[in-house]
């Protein structure tokens, strides 16, 4: 997909109070920025934000950060927080392949990841966020107990997610192959921008829940 460059994008998240700029500096001090220790919950790949401000507004005792890598992107994330601001919603623009420079061991309790890019060329498999190699990354910040959610429409991403599961430390709680017809997986669902279009063309869509495997 094809992202249309937005002038301006750029200069507005640098100047907006809604973004992290040095998030390397709040590594292991995030509970500070937001002023409670309370669960850290991110999602890698954002989007527009819907996902996210949604599960904020659900969940206000849990502390969200939106991580998008795309300017053009993240400023309709900005724009979203601003029409309805978040105490517990912080948002940085970040290449995903950086992330165990934000946050230390134990820091985070939840790791979402929606409608990722599917990187179709094998060559590109390691830069798939559901990959053995991201997943090792996620290893290094996740609380013990903690888990990762991973939704999707693209069933050849899906099938290489589960493969990758078996090379990590993760093993699969959950999983389903139409979420919407789920009714335990489903409930409580909030749909990205891309779920509701891909659910209303009639695909379903595929879910798992990752949690470390038991010693």
């Amino acid at each position: 997909m094809r992202l249309k460059n937005i002038p301006g994008s750029r200069e507005t998240i640098a100047a907006s109070d809604l973004v992290i700029h040095e998030p390397e500096k709040l590594k292991g001090r995030w509970s500070g920025e937001f002023g409670r220790k309370g669960r850290l919950a991110i999602e890698i790949g954002m989007g527009k934000g819907k996902f996210l401000m949604g599960m904020a507004e659900k969940d206000p005792d849990t502390d969200y950060i939106g991580i998008e890598k795309y300017s053009s992107v993240l400023l309709r994330a900005i724009q979203k927080l601003q029409a309805a601001p978040r105490d517990n919603v912080r948002l940085i623009r970040m290449d995903a392949e950086y992330i165990s420079d934000v946050f230390a061991p134990g820091e985070v309790d939840v790791i979402y990841l929606n409608f990722s890019d599917p990187w179709p060329k094998d060559r590109h498999a390691k830069r798939r966020l559901p990959s053995r190699q991201f997943l090792a990354r996620y290893d290094a910040f996740l609380k013990e107990g903690g888990r990762i959610e991973f939704k999707t429409d693209n069933r050849e991403l899906f099938d290489f997610a589960v493969e990758e599961v078996e090379e990590s430390v993760f093993e699969i709680k959950s999983i389903t192959y139409d979420l919407h017809a789920d009714s335990v997986m489903n409930e409580g669902n909030i749909m990205t921008e891309y779920e509701e279009r891909f659910s209303a063309l009639g695909n379903p869509i595929y879910k798992y829940i990752l949690e470390r495997k038991k010693n």
